[in-house]
């Protein structure tokens, strides 16, 4: 069940808010572990047991961890504690990545699992060990409340595409959480905002990436345009999922930290990856790179840790050797800024930074989207001049004209200009009004495209 489908807006977010709102306030954790579990369940029934799993298994070695932390013993049962989510992680999205590449290299034959990627075990495996490890640190007290572990584990609204919520960010929340009117409508604001991006933006961009992928005549222009649409989609497709999780969490009285901010007018790489997917940067800076050493290590170790971390990053959005290239791709970018290039940069004008970002983040995400290389090396020879197309074609100018106007709202929508001018109006009676038409408008026209029945997946879902 995603978000922008017609059963969650009109029947399972209502039920989940009337119940949740007359329910008293000892039992709203138990009601919203419930509906937590019947959305994970309506998605994958036969791997709602998995999650449980996981969920008693952190609930008691969370308690263990905390008696045995000072103890010798204490980081070998962490260490343990900790295998066993991950090795679930392994066992679902990477046996048979692991055993394909065994075969290709040997030329043997090791039957595959052939197992279903349960949703969001990414997202929800990364939660559960960030609350053991925060345990072990003395950061947080193991949670003695066996629902309230599960709630915040199973939490729907950010439970299969994030943003990552730490346990920290939100244990006071499980105890005792504020609730408003000012909370609520901000949270409703924010959701539809979220659905509108998603619906009538990212979806359409989609459109625009299956008529370049389907068309008679590629162009070098057509590839380029297509590379920034992607990037635009995926970036649309994934902040509108975390607003969505950002407002949904506000109306419940829990508080989300930002998942993006505005990534594409950044001037550095490093800066790009300190706007975007803010939840897994940090999740790995803070429980792999400043663990191995981080910068507090010579440079050679340096450069090793950020490797494995960056090699990491791209295993985690999928079990793909182009996710490990598009992965070393950002690993090897940030070296170079970080030891050479940072400095260098800084001295050019600000267009000139600009354009040097998007240049490299698009082909990034021509890595990412390529199911091999041979494809990642097709359209990265087209973009480049390489594959003997021209440089416009009849089909480039149709589609462009057909998408100029969702491409300039896109370009727009990337920026935070449109937030900065709502920021300095907001006061304005005429600007409040306005916005509360719009939220009803953009609510109108998502759920009129999604009768309409158009292609309506979300991206991080396969991660």
């Amino acid at each position: 069940m995603v978000f922008s489908s017609i059963p969650f807006l009109y029947f399972f977010l209502p039920a989940v808010l009337l119940c949740y709102v007359i329910a008293p306030r000892k039992i709203k954790n138990p009601v919203l572990l419930i509906f937590s579990l019947l959305f994970y369940w309506w998605g994958e029934p036969k791997y709602a047991l998995v999650m449980v799993f996981t969920i008693t298994f952190c609930y008691f070695a969370g308690i263990l961890i905390e008696k045995r932390r000072n103890d010798p013993k204490g980081k070998l049962l962490l260490t343990v504690s900790v295998a066993v989510p991950l090795g679930l992680l392994a066992l679902f999205k990477y046996a048979d990545f692991l055993l394909g590449s065994v075969n290709s290299l040997t030329g043997a034959d090791i039957p595959l699992l052939k197992l279903t990627l349960p949703i969001g075990i990414s997202f929800y495996t990364f939660q559960a060990l960030s609350y053991l490890v925060d345990v072990y640190r003395g950061d947080a007290p193991a949670q003695k409340n066996f629902i309230s572990l599960a709630t915040y584990i199973t939490l729907f609204p950010q439970l299969i595409a994030g943003p990552i919520v730490r346990y920290t960010t939100v244990s006071e929340d499980l105890s005792e959480r504020k609730h408003s009117l000012e909370k609520v409508a901000s949270g409703i604001r924010r959701f539809t905002v979220g659905l509108g991006k998603k619906v009538l933006i990212a979806n359409l961009l989609g459109s625009f990436c299956t008529a370049y992928r389907e068309s008679a005549e590629p162009s070098v222009l057509f590839a380029w345009v297509y590379a920034a649409c992607f990037a635009l989609q995926i970036y649309f497709d994934f902040s509108a999922y975390s607003d969505m999780a950002i407002g949904m969490g506000r109306m419940l009285g829990f508080r989300f930290l930002e998942n993006f901010n505005y990534p594409f007018i950044s001037k550095s790489i490093t800066e790009f990856w300190r706007r975007w997917h803010i939840s897994l940067g940090s999740w790995f800076r803070d429980y792999v790179y400043i663990p191995l050493g981080g910068n507090r290590v010579g440079a050679k170790r340096q450069i090793f840790n950020i490797l494995v971390v960056w090699c990491l990053t791209g295993l985690w959005h999928g079990a793909n050797w182009t996710f490990m290239a598009w992965g070393l791709y950002f690993g090897i970018l940030l070296i170079v800024e970080k030891l050479f290039l940072k400095k260098r940069l800084e001295k050019f004008p600000a267009f000139f930074q600009h354009i040097y970002v998007l240049f490299f983040v698009l082909i990034s995400f021509v890595i990412f989207n390529a199911d091999t290389f041979t494809m990642a090396k097709n359209d990265l020879s087209i973009m480049f001049g390489l594959g003997g197309l021209p440089l416009i074609s009849d089909d480039t100018v149709y589609n462009l004209s057909s998408y100029a106007v969702l491409l300039v709202l896109a370009f727009i929508g990337a920026t935070p200009l449109c937030k900065n001018l709502f920021k300095k109006t907001e006061k304005n009676a005429v600007v409040q009004v306005i916005e509360v038409l719009g939220v009803g408008v953009i609510l109108i026209l998502s759920t009129a495209y999604l009768v309409d029945g158009s292609f309506n997946p979300f991206l991080y879902f396969r991660f």
